[in-house]
């Protein structure tokens, strides 16, 4: 069997195995190789159901010939398969033309197609369609995303963008929200609601020397890390394994396992959560670590709404426990609205899930893809596999 993320041809071209031990002509060697690619890169057929650019469409075509345009051809389906608060937030508000392709020839796209690009929302039963998919590309970068539909936990390989995506936006997404409280801007709002300014509830503070608990050490972590390290505050974080020896990210004074999260807490005015959304960080920041928090911190969220249990913020809030809270994301964000409490309460920030958006583009998913791709033709180890143990 094939290793994780290695394309399924390795087998039929059994270069490592038969080869490379007897080889004596490396040119001929060479030239065989070259004519494998040529025949996988004409024979791969791609399918492409992400809404992305012209521009990225082009660059997939360098890579591999046999490319299928399916862009904005599934968003009916999604319309009836996806909750309505998802086909708002993330589907054009009015059909487009290519929406009105029948259902027959969508199946026949995704019965055909060998690797596909997909984003979100995707085909619930995508792999039940598509019964030679080997290969899964999802633009996104939390896997979670795939929990709704038969993908997870498949024979399909599938990868993500994790740690390439639109990473330093959400990090100044949070610190600005840490500048948001710190200097009092959440009293503004109410004042205005008065026509009466409550001079002193503000009470600013000075941002340098605070710190911050990184949850989640990962490609947007990391980024939150270096700009809050940047102003002047104390960066502690957290990985989901901690190796002996291994060298902090950038910037971080101390790096913890999650076993040892409470203790971080402990000593942090801002907690800022990043990580994936696995088994394991469902409810991570509940009752116990709410209650392990310095009095008067501020919790942000901008990795997914679960990791955090809304019922005790809500009690951290009600209690004066936290001085705060910035959702970027909550509980069921792709079912409908969040809890009317969270919304109606001055000292919450909450957004629509929108700090990766920018007018400057750095996400390089597409790029991701394409070097995946010469992997995949090639019969190399694909990068940013998810683990289905894992979650990522």
């Amino acid at each position: 069997m094939d290793a994780p993320g290695r394309a399924r041809f390795r087998v039929s071209y059994p270069v490592a195995r038969d080869i490379l031990p007897r080889v004596r002509d490396w040119n001929r060697l060479n030239q065989r190789l070259t004519a494998v690619y040529l025949i996988r890169m004409r024979s791969v057929e791609v399918l492409i159901i992400a809404p992305i650019s012209d521009a990225s469409l082009e660059k997939i075509r360098d890579a591999v010939l046999h490319v299928v345009d399916g862009r904005r051809m599934f968003e009916a389906e999604y319309r009836e398969t996806w909750p309505p608060a998802t086909a708002r937030r993330y589907l054009p508000a009015k059909p487009g033309p290519r929406e009105a392709l029948p259902r027959a020839e969508r199946d026949r796209l995704l019965s055909t197609a060998e690797v596909v690009l997909g984003a979100f929302p995707f085909p619930k039963d995508l792999r039940a369609r598509a019964p030679r998919l080997q290969w899964f590309h999802q633009i996104p970068a939390g896997a979670s995303n795939l929990r709704v539909g038969d993908l997870w936990g498949s024979d399909v390989t599938v990868t993500t963008s994790r740690g390439v995506g639109n990473t330093l936006p959400m990090a100044e997404f949070v610190l600005a929200a840490i500048f948001y409280f710190i200097k009092g801007f959440h009293r503004a709002a109410p004042d205005r609601e008065r026509h009466e300014f409550n001079h002193r509830a503000y009470q600013p503070r000075l941002l340098r020397g605070k710190t911050v608990c990184v949850v989640g050490l990962g490609g947007i972590g990391r980024d939150v890390a270096r700009l809050c390290a940047a102003v002047g505050m104390r960066v502690l974080g957290t990985r989901r394994r901690v190796v002996p020896g291994e060298p902090s990210p950038e910037r971080v004074g101390r790096v913890e396992s999650a076993e040892r999260l409470h203790a971080l807490l402990a000593e942090s005015d801002f907690v800022a959560v990043c990580c994936q959304l696995t088994a394991e960080t469902e409810d991570l920041i509940d009752r116990g670590a709410i209650a392990a928090m310095k009095p008067g911190a501020v919790v942000i969220n901008v990795a997914r709404g679960e990791i955090i249990d809304e019922a005790a913020l809500l009690e951290g809030l009600a209690s004066g426990k936290l001085g705060g809270v910035a959702l970027d994301v909550y509980r069921g964000e792709f079912d409908g609205d969040p809890d009317r409490r969270l919304w109606d309460d001055p000292r919450v920030l909450i957004t629509p899930h929108v700090s990766s958006e920018t007018d400057v583009n750095l996400h390089r998913g597409v790029d991701l893809f394409c070097e995946n791709l010469r992997r995949y033709l090639s019969g190399q180890p694909l990068e940013n596999l998810v683990d289905w143990s894992r979650g990522y």
